[in-house]
This record gives structure tokens, C-alpha cells and sequence, in this order.
């Protein structure tokens, strides 16, 4: 065996295979189980799928299922290839920060629709082509920039931290608008956490601010800090990246 290049996991090599596709059966076929997959998943959320409840959605028998995918590892990897779809296209008129920045909102649409992908994608790095081409689209967004491959891709990182902390954070605040800054109010003392309590004297915890413009003036924020990279280094300007 080739130390090099250990063999992928089955999940990654049928979604890697190139050409010589068998045909679609008829009826039941790994992209169905995948479909309904993510459905349940976006429903109830991830920890609630299991391979019983899915052949029930399917109206089959579970070992059915082990025909197309061997457990529930292998699905998960195929419902994230899946249901990240296809990156944004990168804006050119303004230059790269409006390209990374519109590959970070694409990013949020994509957590916002299925929110099971934080806890599945923390799992491991990316390895299917849907992952890669959002890795991908990225690093394509920073081009412009003139950054060494390293620095892009740590670029890339903090945007890509920010995203999932910012998604996840507005998603379990608008499950409970009105429960947690309540519940805050009751345990903050403004002696022991100064800092939290001025945030949430300004609102800040409350459901009605626009949660989209406190994403963005974040993502700005850390753009900001690669843009001050990218003048550090010297490296060439484009339309837009002031």
C-alpha cells in the first residue's frame, strides 16, 4: 500500500468517481436516501436522523438502505456534499472584497437553510467536491489580493470562523427571541460583567435588531483585517479594495 496516498473512505470515492456511473435504479437510489436525508435533517435537525427513521420516510426496509449507503457517517458525508450546492459567483466590480464578502453571505444562506451542516462540518475538514468548491471559491475570492497562498488561505479561515460563530449564534438566538435576553437580565451583574451588561442595555441580545446588518458590520470588521494585510505587505490594489 501506497503510504502517501491512503485510500479514501468509500463516502469520498463514489462522490469523486469520474465517469463509468452505473445507471439510477428505479425507485430507490442513494440520491433519494439523500434527499430525504437532509429534508429530515433540516426538519428536526441532525441528531434525530437515523437510518430507521429515514427508511420509514422511504417506505423501506431499513437494511434497503445499507444497499446504497453503509451508515450513517457515510450519509452525513453525502447530505454535506449535497446541501452546501454550488458556491456564489464572485462579484467583479468590486474587487475582492466584495467577492469574499459575497462568498461569506453565501456562506450564511447555506447555514440559515440547513442549520445540521455547523455540527456536521465540525467533524472533520472538507474532502467532498461540495465543501472543496466553496474552499475553492474562497481562495478565488482573494486572488485580487496579490497574498501569498498561505496568508489567503488563513484569510479565508477567519472569514470562514466568523461565518459559522455569527450563524450559529443567530440561530439559536432566534429560537428563543424572547427567552434569552430575559434570562440575561436575571444573571448579569453589572459589577462581575460590565461589558455584557452594556451590550445588553444597548439591545444588542434583543430579536428586533437586524441580525443580517450586525452579521455584516462583522464580516466588515474582519475583512478590514485582511485589507490591512494586504497594505501591509504591499501588495498591489484593485477598484474596491479600499
Amino acid at each position: 500500500m501506497d503510504d502517501e496516498h491512503p485510500p479514501l473512505p468509500r463516502a469520498l470515492a463514489l462522490l469523486w468517481q469520474q465517469g463509468g456511473a452505473t445507471p439510477r435504479p428505479r425507485g430507490l437510489s442513494r440520491e433519494r436516501i439523500v434527499e430525504v436525508a437532509i429534508e429530515l435533517a433540516d426538519a428536526d435537525g441532525l441528531a434525530a436522523l437515523s437510518m430507521g427513521r429515514l427508511a420509514q420516510r422511504l417506505g423501506c426496509g431499513t437494511m434497503s438502505l445499507y444497499r446504497h449507503i453503509a451508515n450513517k457517517d457515510e450519509l452525513v458525508t453525502f447530505m454535506l456534499s449535497t446541501a452546501t450546492g454550488a458556491p456564489p459567483v464572485l462579484p467583479r466590480a468590486d474587487g475582492w472584497r466584495g467577492a469574499i464578502s459575497a462568498w461569506a453571505e453565501g456562506l450564511w444562506e447555506v447555514y440559515h437553510r440547513h442549520p445540521w451542516v455547523l455540527s456536521a462540518t465540525a467533524a472533520g475538514p472538507p474532502a467532498d467536491p461540495g465543501q472543496l468548491g466553496w474552499l475553492d471559491r474562497g481562495l478565488t475570492a482573494l486572488a485580487g489580493t496579490g497574498l501569498p497562498e498561505r496568508e489567503k488561505m488563513a484569510g479565508v479561515m477567519a472569514v470562514l470562523h466568523y461565518v459559522r460563530g455569527a450563524a450559529a449564534l443567530d440561530i439559536a438566538a432566534g429560537e428563543s427571541d424572547t427567552i434569552f435576553p430575559q434570562l440575561l437580565r436575571q444573571v448579569v451583574d453589572a459589577t462581575r460583567f460590565p461589558a455584557v451588561a452594556a451590550a445588553l442595555d444597548a439591545g444588542v441580545f434583543d430579536g428586533d435588531t437586524d441580525r443580517l446588518a450586525d452579521f455584516r458590520s462583522g464580516l466588515t470588521a474582519v475583512v478590514d483585517g485582511i485589507a490591512a494585510r494586504v497594505r501591509g505587505a504591499g501588495h498591489p490594489r484593485h477598484p474596491g479594495d479600499a
